[in-house]
């Protein structure tokens, strides 16, 4: 009878182990479903049932039609072309901001300027941010005039000790940068300035995206002392035949001896890339090759040419990109546009258009 006993045990035993064991892996089962069920949430991410093309993760603003990032006091900010009107492209665009701790959870803050003054009075589209020796942030953007022509301008912070920046104030002497009779820059091809660079005399250079009417692509060159008072080099950085309007050009460099990212104006063992967005193809394409920082040129490494046969940073839908160096962390963070395929009544009908996307080197 005893050893019946104890047998009878044993197996209740075993029995109990077993039920908690099921029990145990029932409640993980349900912890995993309501984990993975979790969608972070984003500025522009939440999800909705009517809305199932609207991302859980990539950033969005919370409505209409959006299109310089930068680090700041450790903050991420984003800067975008914002539709406040609409789900659809409009002349009346303005800087979009929002500011996040990790480059996932955004926080929407007002925007950084809209149409003001004279230069830019039919639209404030896309720039760059360049991140002066002095610690603070300064804008470069293209305003559309009075007159609708592409001109560039700059916008400074109001208060640099704000981590968030949450105000701007545009220079009384907007324009910096024009086409005129003299340097014959098409007014309706001049636009996009990228993030600045010192060159080697300690000046600032800056190009900015061009044609000319027999569809050459050009990165106009800009130098400066003082970041404010701009001359046109009497050569573009770099050009190509037939490649048209080059959009959103962007120049930085990159190591070829270590992994980490480098800040735009570093020189030395380091390579250069050139990226641009064509119009003709709506992708971006980008080269790499050697800077002449004496003479001011890009010249690609055999086998590239900066045309629609040049590599592309992604083989989706992804254009107008924009590339920064992240001080924290050492790295050069890319951001993207991603449109829409679908036709404009739909995009005002949900009642929003675009995201943006990350790339993250290394």
């Amino acid at each position: 009878p005893d050893q019946t006993t104890r047998k009878r045990e044993k197996r209740e035993e075993r029995e109990r182990k077993t039920r908690n064991r099921r029990t145990m892996g029932k409640t993980l089962l349900l912890l995993s479903l309501l984990l993975c069920s979790f969608i972070i949430d984003l500025e522009a991410s939440r999800q909705d049932l009517n809305q199932p093309y609207r991302t859980g993760y990539h950033f969005q603003p919370p409505s209409n039609w959006m299109n310089g990032p930068m680090v700041y006091k450790g903050i991420y900010h984003l800067f975008y072309q914002y539709n406040p009107y609409g789900a659809v492209w409009d002349v009346r665009i303005v800087w979009g901001h929002s500011t996040s701790l990790d480059l996932v959870n955004w926080t929407p803050q007002p925007p950084a300027f809209s149409p003001s003054q004279p230069s830019d009075i039919n639209g404030c589209w896309s720039g760059s941010v360049t991140i002066l020796p002095n610690g603070t942030p300064v804008i470069l953007y293209t305003g559309i005039d009075q007159n609708k022509s592409q001109v560039q301008n700059v916008a400074v912070p109001v208060n640099i000790s704000d981590p968030y920046l949450r105000e701007w104030s545009k220079s009384p002497a907007n324009p910096l940068m024009a086409p005129n009779a003299v340097n014959g820059i098409n007014p309706d091809r001049f636009r996009d300035p990228t993030t600045a660079w010192i060159g080697h005399d300690g000046e600032w250079r800056v190009i900015v995206g061009s044609s000319t009417d027999d569809r050459r692509g050009l990165a106009v060159l800009y130098k400066s002392r003082d970041f404010f008072n701009w001359t046109q080099a009497t050569k573009p950085l770099h050009h190509e035949e037939l490649t048209g309007m080059w959009e959103c050009p962007d120049f930085f460099p990159v190591s070829i001896t270590g992994t980490e990212g480098l800040e735009t104006s570093s020189s030395g063992e380091v390579k250069h890339v050139l990226k641009m967005s064509l119009i003709e193809t709506l992708h971006d394409y980008y080269t790499i090759g050697c800077y002449d920082r004496e003479k001011d040129v890009y010249v690609p490494d055999h086998g590239f040419v900066q045309d629609g046969s040049a590599p592309r940073l992604d083989y989706g839908k992804f254009y107008a990109s924009k590339a920064f160096y992240d001080d924290v962390k050492k790295r050069r963070i890319l951001w993207g546009w991603v449109n829409e395929s679908s036709p404009a009544k739909d995009d005002i009908e949900k009642g929003w258009s675009g995201l943006q996307v990350t790339f993250i080197f290394p």
